[in-house]
This record gives C-alpha cells, sequence and structure tokens, in this order.
C-alpha cells in the first residue's frame, strides 16, 4: 500500500491555500464542504472564488511569505510557479504540516482523492497520484452506481443507534437488524424517495425489537427491456441484486435473468400464445403470497410492464392486499427495437406521430382499429403480430395504405440474434415465407422504415 487512507475532520479548522486560481478553487470547494476556515494567500484570485465564497474565507492579497506557514490543519500548494510550490511543501514538511502540491506527488505529504460524497458516506479513489485519470473514472462509475440516497440512509441510522443499543443491547443482534435494514424493504424506500414512510418503518421494527426480516416484503416491478443487458436501469440492476425470489417472462433473456441475485429462488411464469406457464391470476396472488412471506420479490418483465406488459393487472392485487410495490419503466420494445434496427419511429420529413397496438387482443383476434392504422404521416408499431402478419398487410391495404409502404419485421431486436426483414405491404409476407422467423418479433409499418438501410448500425454478425 503506497499511501495510507485517513479521513481528516476539518470542521473549523484553519486551512491555507497558496494560490488563487481555477485549480486552487477546486481544492478550496472540497475544503469548504468539509466545514474548514480557509485563508487564501494570493495576488489576485479568480472570479469564480469571490463569487462563490465571498467573506467565508480570509484572502490576503500579495505573494507568499514564509511566515504564512503555521498553525494550520493542512496547507495547499497551487500557484503557477514551481519554485513557490516547491518551497510552501519544504516549509510545512519541516513543521510537520501535511502539505498538497497540486499535480506534483513527489511534493506532497498527502494527496487528495477522487471523491463520492454520498455525506456522511464517503468514497475516496486514489491512484497514489500514478494516474488520477483512471481515479476520477472509477468516481463517475461508483457515482453511477451508488444512489444518493444512501446518504439520507446513513444519517438517519446514525440518528436512531442509541435507540436500538437501548431496544437490542446485544451488539451481534444490532449488526444482525442494521444488516437487514440496508438490505431489505427499509433501505428501499429511501431509495425510491420514501423516507417519512421508511423512518415509520424502522421506528416500528426498533419500538417491537423486532428484526426487519419480520416485517412484509415487497414487489418490485421491473422492464428489463428488449433483451440487451446493457439497456438495464440502474434501479432494476440493483433490485434485481436485491430479490429473494425472481419470477421472470420467456422475454427475459438469458444474460439478463444472470444478472439476478445467485442465491435467488427463479419461477418460470412465462407465456406463448395460447400457451401459459403459470395462469396470470396465479401469477398475481403468488406475488402477494411471497411477499406475505418477508420476502423481496422481482416480477421481471421483457420490455417495460406497462406497454402491453400486464403490469397494471399485476400491481392491482397488491394494492388490493396492502402489499408495498415499486415499478421500474424498462426500454420498451418499440423503442429498443426500431432504434437498434436504425429506423426512427418519428421523423420530419416522414411520420409525426407514433401509434403502438397489438396484434393480439384477448379474445385471439387481430381485429384492430384500422381506419385508425391507415392514416397518413404516422408510424404503426404493432406488437406479438407475427401469426397475424397476412391478415395486418390484407387490411391496411384494404382500409386505404398504399401496397408499396414500407414495413419491417425486427426478430429478436437488440439481441447478437437480431435480424431485420424489411420490404412493401404487398411483399413481407411472400418476404418471409421462406424464412424461420419465430418470436418476439416487431412489426413496424410506415415511410420511416425506408431510413433502415441508411442508418442501420447494429450488426450483430459483424461482432
Amino acid at each position: 500500500m503506497q499511501n495510507y487512507p485517513i479521513f481528516v475532520n476539518l470542521q473549523n479548522q484553519a486551512c491555507l491555500v497558496v494560490g488563487g486560481g481555477p485549480v486552487a478553487l477546486r481544492k478550496i470547494r472540497l475544503m469548504h464542504s468539509a466545514g474548514a476556515n480557509i485563508t487564501v494567500v494570493a495576488p489576485e484570485i479568480c472570479p469564480e472564488i469571490s463569487e462563490e465564497f465571498g467573506p467565508s474565507i480570509t484572502h490576503h492579497r500579495r505573494e507568499f511569505d514564509e511566515q504564512d506557514i503555521g498553525g494550520y490543519r493542512l496547507i495547499t500548494a497551487a500557484t503557477n510557479v514551481p519554485e513557490v510550490n516547491q518551497r510552501v511543501s519544504e516549509l510545512a514538511q519541516a513543521k510537520n504540516i501535511p502539505v498538497n502540491v497540486v499535480d506534483q506527488p513527489e511534493l506532497c505529504s498527502f494527496i487528495t482523492p477522487s471523491i463520492v460524497d454520498r455525506s456522511p458516506v464517503l468514497i475516496a479513489i486514489s491512484t497514489g497520484g500514478d494516474a488520477p485519470v483512471l481515479a476520477r473514472m472509477l468516481r463517475s462509475k461508483l457515482e453511477a452506481f451508488i444512489p444518493a440516497s444512501y446518504g439520507a440512509l446513513a444519517a438517519t441510522m446514525g440518528r436512531y443507534r442509541d435507540q436500538l443499543k437501548k431496544a437490542l443491547p446485544e451488539e451481534r443482534d444490532r449488526r444482525r437488524f442494521w444488516e437487514r435494514v440496508v438490505q431489505g424493504p427499509i433501505a428501499e424506500y429511501f431509495f425510491s424517495g420514501r423516507q417519512q414512510k421508511a423512518e415509520q418503518a424502522l421506528q416500528q421494527q426498533i419500538d417491537a425489537k423486532q428484526s426487519a426480516n419480520d416485517a412484509v416484503g415487497e414487489v418490485w416491478l421491473i422492464g428489463a427491456g428488449p433483451g440487451d443487458p446493457d439497456l438495464l436501469t440502474f434501479r432494476a440492476l440493483r433490485l434485481m441484486q436485491q430479490a429473494d425470489v425472481v419470477l421472470y417472462d420467456r422475454l427475459v433473456s438469458k444474460e439478463i435473468l444472470n444478472l439476478t441475485r445467485r442465491d435467488a429462488d427463479r419461477i418460470y411464469v412465462g407465456k406463448k400464445r395460447a400457451e401459459h406457464a403459470v395462469p396470470q391470476g396465479d401469477i398475481n396472488q403468488l406475488l402477494v403470497d411471497l411477499a406475505l412471506q418477508g420476502k423481496s420479490v422481482v416480477r421481471l418483465k421483457g420490455g417495460d410492464p406497462f406497454i402491453f406488459g400486464r403490469g397494471g393487472e399485476e400491481i392491482e392485487l397488491l394494492a388490493k392486499s396492502d402489499v408495498p410495490f415499486q415499478i421500474v419503466p424498462g426500454i420498451t420494445a418499440a423503442s429498443g427495437c426500431a432504434t437498434y434496427a436504425g429506423i426512427p419511429l418519428t421523423h420530419r420529413d416522414h411520420a409525426q406521430s407514433c401509434l403502438f397496438v397489438t396484434g393480439h387482443l384477448k379474445d385471439g383476434t387481430v381485429d384492430l382499429n384500422w381506419p385508425l392504422l391507415a392514416t397518413e404521416n404516422q408510424t404503426v408499431v404493432i406488437y406479438m403480430g407475427l401469426v397475424g402478419l397476412p391478415t395486418i398487410c390484407e387490411q391496411l391495404i384494404k382500409h386505404g395504405v398504399r401496397p408499396d409502404m414500407p414495413i419491417a419485421l425486427v426478430q429478436q431486436g437488440t439481441t447478437q440474434q437480431q435480424q431485420v426483414f424489411t420490404g412493401t405491404l404487398a411483399t413481407m409476407n411472400d418476404i418471409i415465407s421462406g424464412q424461420q422467423v419465430h418470436a418476439p418479433t416487431l412489426i413496424i409499418v410506415g415511410s420511416v422504415v425506408s431510413l433502415h438501410s441508411d442508418l442501420a448500425w447494429f450488426n450483430p454478425e459483424a461482432d
């Protein structure tokens, strides 16, 4: 280990910054956010320092003097004069005052890491000054994965520590209690912006001296997107890795399913046309039953739960049963598949509106609102329309759409198995008659399909 990591308390502590330019500004911001009393020595300071901090810092408008060293918790040298920076370092280290010289690690007795600030949670990343760009990249990745709500969760845990000590005197019991809190529904209340509900649940469990596992679980209805795991949202991935049980559809790819918690129970509840592994009513009841057992349940659905995903049906019973639930949107197939096929759903020269419909109605027919679908200057996206494709093409032409209107069929869109078939309403059935086309497929009808040949960018065969 090249450097010994520590966190220094700067609250109301005197700190010196030598220099007043943009680099000094960055250091002043960090120290100020930590509560330091900052003195700046520089002939001039940049306008941003004056505007942001004004009288909250002390500015000595002059060159650095050796008498400036002394009485500080730490010192930063951020001038554009190497000799001054070196002298500041020498004088500070002679008095055993921690000193940082910006971008000159050889002159530093301490270095400032890249920081992920979720106060009071603070994560510091350092490469020992060797690769600051890498440290910043790692910070950006961590910031993306760590919700800002962790700060509120940590602060709340701090406020309730004394209460919990009285309720659970044994350290082992308290540790288990907090482990369940940070991995269970209470933490999830914070992450979804329900802090008041989280504190109410926490207080109830402390009062009852019960573990967080004794509470009712929660159901997370998650859109898994059209197939590419990279299209999952951060929230979806986080919840998937916390679930005790995962109920998943046939449209959820193996790659996405493998991102769920390894020891979670997986239950397949997928559906094909006229073939349901588990009837919908049984799925709805199973979600309730599992949550009432105190489990965190993920209902993982392809695309978006609320776009032809029957998500509304699944949460109705949860709401009636007072089971907590969250809904995490996913990229719907229309958006994902069209994008990966290079077909913009709207375009000023082609379509000013876009219509999503399902080609498989509840009664098994394909009896759609054909006059509405035949409207000009729009794109029609048809989910689950493969079986009814001959009827769709015939009826659109019958209701006034020109026979040479472009149409695309996207099979397994966004995945490495994606295939795109294009033609016209008059020719599409013949085009796919000799092909092995299988669900999931998406049909796109409209002149925007003519852009596919020029805009197609995703070519899985080339990878």
